[in-house]
């Protein structure tokens, strides 16, 4: 019954990998079915290389396992959190890639230093809070998703697919499991050409906010030009 929406994951987690975004198990890739209401992910801990599409795990929005032999991964909660929230998205990446992960640590937002990210990215890369002392005990990953959630207040998730969680790592998002990874690796390549950018000019500020319009624009507004057409 879950088949293709477990193969459809599987083949995600081994991009994520294939991309360099991963290493060891530090990571996950999770896709939705909104018709089913529910979602699978990755297993908690299992080795990329040895997985196999048959150990996905389907849950339901309620994080019950309805289809699999292995636990989820633990970062479960915090995805569904975040298709609950962002109804438009259909597939979420979590991981710990090195330049995103530097930012997420240094709390610090990426601005859109260049065309690279205004291509992708309606804005800065946002940054959350750190989760409180109470929130942790209450629910750690379930509340990692409420900080992401709340830091949207005002944003366009469609827009800006990514984020960093303070001292954590990156999330990003998309319309499946395989634009999620696309995110991700975008996310990742964006936050290496920052600090790059950073070290060679410390005072670097933003690209001029109309050229940042341009670029998003052109390839995702509705008179989008790039590209062909479908």
């Amino acid at each position: 019954m879950y088949d293709e929406l477990k193969a459809e994951v599987f083949q995600a987690n081994v991009d994520l990998s294939r991309h360099g975004l991963v290493m060891l198990t530090w990571g996950n890739v999770s896709g939705i079915d909104r018709q089913a209401c529910c979602m699978a992910i990755k297993p908690s801990g299992v080795d990329y290389e040895s997985m196999m599409p048959e150990d996905m795990v389907v849950v339901n929005m309620e994080g019950n396992i309805v289809d699999g032999h292995l636990r989820p991964s633990s970062d479960t909660p915090t995805h569904l959190e975040l298709y609950k929230a962002f109804p438009a998205i259909g597939g979420i990446v979590h991981a710990h890639s090195l330049h995103a992960t530097m930012f997420a640590q240094a709390c610090r937002e990426i601005p859109c230093f260049g065309t690279t990210h205004a291509d992708h990215f309606n804005g800065p890369i946002p940054v959350t809070r750190f989760l409180t002392e109470d929130e942790v005990r209450r629910g750690y990953e379930r509340e990692t998703g409420s900080i992401i959630v709340e830091r949207f207040a005002g944003l366009d998730p469609v827009d800006t697919p990514g984020v960093l969680v303070a001292g954590h790592a990156p999330f990003a998002w998309g319309k499946n499991a395989a634009d999620a990874v696309k995110n991700s690796l975008i996310l990742e390549r964006i936050a290496e050409m920052a600090l790059g950018a950073l070290q060679l000019n410390p005072a670097l500020q933003p690209i001029p906010s109309f050229i940042q319009g341009k670029h998003y624009q052109r390839k995702h507004g509705p008179k989008a030009y790039y590209g062909q057409k479908k």
